[in-house]
């Protein structure tokens, strides 16, 4: 049996790949974190399909039903929230299968750090403003390397993202207040893409307080930086007609345009 770590997407069914899907409705066996991934995912999967919440389970509960199953014949879908390759705590299942031998295989997702981009109808890499984005998290339980403090990823200046850290917004936002201007745009998501979704905006030095009036501590995506709301912003190179590419030649303001046949 063949385990695929499936990137369930944020929270609506339908950001889910095509692929995904697919598995889903052909698995022996789903297992999912309930508490985080939609339940409605499950519509499509045969009624004879077990399934298996991993809410309240343990890495090794999960990894033991990988090792039941190893002979078996058909699959399991292993549904992650997101994209698994960001938080997912899917590398020590992938060091199990490894070291068993069971065959697995990874199947992106939509990530919620792009479903909150899409509902704050924002580009994070605007021409001019910031051409790099920092994905990253405030340490709690989960330690950060000391190199990776949120200070040292505050630096440079650019797009932040936050994933795990809205319980401690109010202290994000100060330790990296000493390299963005209090008036630095802040945006938080709280479960993108669900039909409850929230979008909370301010900037650095006043999205805490709206957050704690608004008790929200969980499942939300904190995005810092002057892409969000710009307004002034240069345009991409790509589309410049006088930039030529593989597939179009530079047209300038006094070139002659051919006759139209």
């Amino acid at each position: 049996m063949k385990v695929y770590f499936i990137g369930a997407g944020p929270g609506d069914p339908d950001l889910i790949t095509l692929k995904g899907k697919e598995l889903i409705q052909n698995a022996e066996i789903i297992i999912y974190a309930g508490s985080l991934v939609n339940p409605r995912l499950l519509q499509w999967k045969k009624p004879q399909s077990r399934v298996y919440d991993s809410a309240a389970m343990t890495v090794n509960q999960v990894t033991e039903i990988y090792q039941l199953h190893c002979k078996d014949q058909g699959h399991i879908a292993r549904l992650h929230t997101g994209d698994p390759s960001l938080y997912s705590a899917m590398g020590e299942q992938i060091r199990f299968c490894r070291e068993k031998k069971i065959p697995f295989e990874v199947v992106p997702g939509v990530s919620s750090f792009c479903a909150s981009a899409a509902a704050l109808c924002t580009e994070l890499t605007l021409p001019g403003i910031t051409q790099s984005i920092v994905i990253t998290r405030r340490a709690e339980r989960t330690p950060m390397p000391e190199k990776e403090s949120l200070e040292q990823m505050a630096r440079s200046g650019c797009t932040l993202v936050l994933f795990l850290s809205v319980s401690m917004v109010s202290t994000a936002m100060k330790e990296i207040q000493p390299f963005y201007k209090k008036d630095t745009p802040a945006a938080v998501v709280y479960r993108a893409s669900w039909p409850d979704q929230r979008i909370i905006t301010g900037t650095i030095d006043t999205i805490a307080d709206k957050m704690e009036s608004l008790g929200i501590k969980r499942q939300s995506i904190i995005i810092i930086g002057d892409a969000l709301n710009k307004a002034d912003f240069d345009f991409s190179r790509l589309y410049a007609p006088d930039f030529s590419h593989q597939y179009r030649n530079a047209q300038f303001p006094n070139q002659q345009k051919g006759k139209p046949r």
